[in-house]
C-alpha cells in the first residue's frame, strides 16, 4: 500500500463533527510532541500535509486525511500536555473518549512513543483503555535517528516488556531520515482492506 492520493477533509471538535461514512478509519495518538504530524507528512511524502510546531500540544481537534479514497487517516490530539488547563484535559478527554467508544470504523490505532524514552504512566493508560476497548494497536516508535542500533534494540525490549506488547507490532521510524514508512504501510494492510 502506498500514500498516492491523500487530501485533508476536515477538522472535528465534538461527537456531531466525527466523519461516519463507510470508509475505514486509522487513528494516530500519542503524547504532545511525539511527531504526529511529522509521521503523516511523511507517509503522504507531503511535508505540509499536516501542521507541525515546536510547540507541544498544538494539535487540539480530530483531522481528517483521505488516503486513497480507501480509508480515513486521523490525527488525535497529544495528550500528556503540561501546560494543558483542567478544562482542556476535561474537554480532550471527552472528545478522546466519543471518538474511540463504539467507533466500528476504526480499524487499528498507531500509539506513537518517543524511542528515547521509556513509556509513561499516561502511554500505559492509553495502552489499557485501547485494549479495555477491543481495538487494535500498533507501537510506532519516533526519533529513532536520535540513538545507536543497540540503543533502540534494548529500548524495544523494554517497551515490549514494559507495555507487554508483541514486538512484531512495534515498527520504529525515523521522519528525518525517512525511515520505517515502508514497515508500517505493511502492518496496515493486515488491518487495512485495500
Amino acid at each position: 500500500m502506498r500514500f498516492i492520493n491523500v487530501s485533508f477533509i476536515k477538522s472535528a471538535s465534538k461527537k456531531a463533527e466525527f466523519i461516519l461514512d463507510d470508509l475505514s478509519q486509522v487513528a494516530i495518538v500519542g503524547r504532545s510532541n511525539v511527531g504526529k504530524s511529522s509521521l503523516i507528512n511523511m507517509l503522504t511524502n507531503n511535508s505540509k500535509m499536516a501542521k507541525t510546531s515546536s510547540t507541544p500540544g498544538r494539535t487540539r481537534l480530530v483531522n481528517y486525511f483521505n488516503v486513497n479514497n480507501q480509508f480515513y487517516l486521523v490525527d488525535l490530539p497529544g495528550y500528556g500536555y503540561a501546560k494543558a488547563s483542567k478544562g482542556m484535559t476535561s474537554a480532550w478527554d471527552s472528545v478522546m473518549n466519543d471518538y474511540f467508544v463504539d467507533n466500528e470504523r476504526l480499524k487499528v490505532v498507531l500509539l506513537l512513543l518517543d524511542s528515547r524514552h521509556k513509556p509513561t504512566d499516561l502511554d500505559r493508560q492509553m495502552v489499557d483503555y485501547l485494549a479495555g476497548l477491543e481495538i487494535p494497536v500498533l507501537l510506532v516508535l519516533t526519533k529513532i535517528d536520535k540513538i545507536s542500533r543497540s540503543e533502540l534494540n534494548l529500548n524495544i525490549s523494554s517497551i515490549s516488556k514494559d507495555l507487554r506488547f508483541s514486538r512484531e507490532r512495534i515498527v520504529s521510524t525515523s521522519v528525518l531520515k525517512k525511515l520505517g514508512a515502508v514497515e508500517l504501510t505493511k502492518a496496515l494492510e493486515e488491518f487495512i482492506n485495500v
